[in-house]
């Protein structure tokens, strides 16, 4: 499975941005789908998931500081995943990383369960 990032770049403060995961296979649905971003000189943290339709309601998961202004999604005939983000705050800026579990079909964030990740695209939110 191939996970390919893009939408990332420069958004004013209180701004959006849509960021999509695209990825290859058939077994779309069978994966749980994360979104996890990396600060400079911060660890890399989950922001949201997104459980696979396969096994699971499809319940959607966000780190506190992003819920109610982050929204995941996923769409089963493009196989993507999307992150829309906005009230963006200068904190949000980071390469945000899809990746996708492929054995358990509810979302965690714990990054040892993803075995299939994204080069990351960059988010930059100026003040």
């Amino acid at each position: 499975l191939q996970v390919v990032e893009s939408g990332g770049g420069l958004v004013q403060t209180g701004g959006s941005l849509r960021l999509s995961c695209s990825t290859s296979g058939d077994r779309f649905d069978d994966y749980a789908i994360a979104w996890f971003r990396q600060a400079p000189g911060k660890e890399r943290a989950g922001v949201a998931c997104i459980g696979a339709p396969s096994g699971d309601d499809g319940s959607a998961y966000y780190e506190a500081s992003v819920k109610g202004r982050f929204t995941i999604t996923r769409d089963k005939a493009s196989k993507t995943s999307y992150l829309q983000m906005n009230s963006l705050k200068p904190e949000d800026a980071a390469d945000y990383y899809c990746a996708a579990d492929p054995r358990d079909f509810a979302c965690n964030d714990y990054e040892e369960q993803y075995d299939y990740w994204g080069h990351g695209t960059q988010v930059v939110v100026s003040s």
